[in-house]
């Protein structure tokens, strides 16, 4: 075997060079290592091999005398990593850089190097030059281990040791005649962590590759097994993945028969019916694995099949990667029990109780009365369980229309329904896989859906509306309710069996006024998630602490929130949204003062929802000091899954202007809520 003598000033860029080429030629070419350092403390050292590797000719005149006459010599052609030049690339334009190198000669050719690759937004300056010595407001770079680092620079940037560019790797496989190992793999993928400016050369292997070379790189970078046979059965491709599942080496495979060798795999089949065979799951090697096979067909003339195999795992966590891109970042559990503020021994046991539970897989039902946290509950259950890797999936049932929900639930196929989308659409079950289903207001979910709700939760499977496929589930179901839902299924508007399905863990959190210990506290904290510093009278404290909240911490929040806006540095009783104070006669008051406007909205109905959301939208861009209009809005109503046209949202914000709660502007100013509109939404959400 020929010798590669690698010689460098330090031991660093020694291995950097030496990992490069092993990784490269693996154990085909038989490497030494020398640094500068060793040869000067041994003078009898005698560099004898066929070829040397040396990154300067300044390097090259110290080390002469220990070379022998015989070898032949490699002046190294280096380049920088894609990683150093993208830390280069984000220092500060127009910043005065100093570059260090082991000689001015490298450093000369690294600067270069620098520059040629396109960092032309930097002054880079050699570390060799007297003037460039100075530390003093300079940014440094370095290249891996350097004794020259000043110690009291402004800024050191370490962009790792200088690589070998891709003339000299294919210096040294040709003159070890590996020069057919340049096709490999691992010789593309150094491609592409380097940074060459031989761009000349760069094209000119593009063009020059093989088609071979190329089905190589695409059989390697496929990530399944492939097995090729030709028509008598023996095997002709056999990639990597391939290898890693049959647990076989190219020598023991390729050329075999693959009948013989592989049993498992129906190419007789195929080769005998010109049939292709679909995800068919065999056993190899005790591994369930998924394989289609496919006849190679030209002009209808057989050439052989192809193997297409796969383990079923691998299959089980691609599937749950492409649920995540699917989903994006809208279903995740944001909330941790940390983020549910009281100290108060009932928000404190039941916090307790919680957190046992998040131990367990089974259904949980969370009952508490409106603005509780039972979401926020939800959410910390799920990211202190099993599944907080995993999804966390919140579906209101009392925001859909049934049909809608159904679809919502169990997803459709293409064509299942007038206005389907085209492909089809996952169902909430399926992207929930592995995670959690928070079922909000799970009382609204009508009776029919609430039977194939049980279905689910006792086979755990679905099928999609339109569909046939059966789809295997594993999720941990979490329901929410603020009604009485045991007095619901007494009076039969509830399925007794599904409560007990879902009622496996009962999780009751409590009211406000039951924990008014923590209601001060709780004041403190929005105040500082609305960055205000308001303090309170002892009156308007004593009025606060007493009042029942209804509305619980989301009424509480609210009444936080109006205050921050009113911009007081101190805030009386007389300051309190007026219904705090004595809600009997306050509510009196806001009606005989605007009982036109709550008349108005109380007749909407069903619609009332909708006139709350778009109040609370314009309140939010008020707190943000924006103005928006209906498109604005509807886009926000999509996001949040609300259905309701831009034109119900125009004639809404009509009626909001006639009745004083909000101001249209022309053009594209938007519209504004009023201080009214702000006061009228608190009452509406907590009346």
């Amino acid at each position: 075997m020929k010798t590669l003598a690698i010689v460098s000033y330090t031991i660093e860029s020694v291995n950097s060079y030496y990992n490069q080429i092993r990784s490269l030629f693996s154990d085909k070419i038989n490497i030494k290592k020398y640094c500068l350092e060793d040869l000067k403390n041994n003078r009898e050292i005698e560099i004898d091999s066929d070829v040397l590797l040396i990154p300067s000719y300044h390097l090259f005149n110290k080390i002469k005398d220990y070379i022998s006459k015989t070898t032949e010599l490699l002046f190294a052609d280096r380049t920088i990593s894609k990683a150093g030049m993208d830390k280069i690339s984000n220092i500060k334009e127009d910043s005065r850089v100093v570059l260090i190198d082991e000689s001015p000669e490298m450093t000369e050719q690294i600067i270069s190097i620098i520059y040629q690759l396109g960092a032309r937004h930097i002054e880079l300056n050699s570390y060799w030059s007297t003037d460039n010595r100075s530390d003093e407001g300079n940014i440094f770079i370095i290249l891996g281990q350097s004794d020259y680092t000043p110690k009291t620079a402004k800024e050191i940037i370490n962009i790792g040791n200088s690589l070998l560019d891709i003339n000299s790797i294919i210096d040294i496989g040709t003159k070890f005649d590996l020069f057919s190992v340049l096709d490999r793999k691992d010789v593309v993928r150094s491609y592409t962590e380097i940074e060459t400016a031989n761009f000349g050369l760069l094209k000119i292997l593009g063009l020059t590759n093989s088609r071979e070379s190329q089905l190589d790189i695409l059989l390697q970078t496929i990530d399944a097994g492939v097995i090729g046979i030709n028509n008598d059965g023996n095997i002709f491709l056999y990639n990597e993945n391939a290898r890693d599942i049959v647990k076989k080496d190219n020598d023991h495979v390729l050329n075999k028969n693959g009948l013989e060798l592989l049993p498992e795999i129906p190419f007789e089949y195929t080769l005998g019916n010109l049939k292709p065979v679909e995800e068919k799951i065999i056993k190899i090697n005790g591994y369930d694995v998924v394989v289609s096979v496919n006849p190679l067909l030209h002009s209808k003339k057989m050439y052989g099949a192809v193997a297409i195999i796969r383990k079923y795992s691998d299959l089980e966590k691609k599937e749950y990667i492409l649920r995540k891109k699917l989903i994006g970042k809208g279903y995740a559990a944001k909330y941790d029990f940390k983020d549910i503020f009281g100290k108060s021994s009932m928000i404190t046991e039941c916090k307790n109780i919680a957190r046992r539970m998040s131990l367990s897989n089974s259904s949980v039902l969370i009952t508490g009365e409106t603005g509780t946290g039972k979401e926020l509950f939800a959410q910390a259950i799920h990211n202190n369980s099993l599944r907080k890797e995993y999804q966390f999936v919140a579906v209101n049932c009392g925001a859909f229309p049934e049909s809608l929900l159904e679809s919502e639930l169990f997803g459709y196929e293409e064509g299942a329904f007038t206005g389907a989308r085209k492909g089809g659409k996952p169902g909430l079950f399926e992207l929930a896989h592995n995670g959690t289903l928070f079922l909000d207001e799970i009382t609204e979910m009508p009776m029919n859906l609430q039977v194939k709700l049980l279905r689910v939760l006792q086979e755990r499977e679905v099928v999609r509306l339109g569909g046939d496929r059966i789809i295997d589930i594993d999720i941990r179901i979490i329901a929410a309710t603020n009604k009485d839902i045991k007095e619901m299924v007494e009076k039969g508007e509830f399925r007794q069996d599904l409560f007990y399905r879902l009622n496996v863990l009962p999780l009751k959190i409590p009211p406000l006024r039951d924990r008014r210990d923590d209601i001060m506290g709780l004041i403190d904290y929005m105040k500082k998630t609305f960055s205000s510093d308001f303090a309170l009278t002892d009156k308007a404290k004593e009025l606060l602490t007493t009042y029942d909240w209804n509305g619980n911490v989301r009424e509480l929040r609210n009444c936080v929130e109006y205050l921050v806006n009113l911009g007081l540095k101190e805030i009386d009783e007389k300051d309190l949204p007026i219904d705090y104070r004595d809600k009997t006669t306050d509510t009196k008051l806001l009606l005989s003062e605007h009982e036109i406007m709550v008349e108005f909205l109380e007749d909407v109905g069903g619609g009332l929802r909708k006139y709350i959301f778009v109040l609370e939208e314009l309140r939010n861009a008020y707190i943000n000091n924006k103005r928006i209009g209906r498109r604005s809005i509807s886009e926000s109503a999509r996001r949040k899954n609300i259905f309701i046209s831009e034109q119900e949202i125009r004639t809404i914000l009509i009626n909001l202007e006639e009745h004083k709660m909000a101001e249209i502007n022309k053009g594209r100013s938007g519209t504004v809520i009023t201080d009214f509109g702000i006061k009228a939404l608190i009452y509406l959400s907590t009346g």
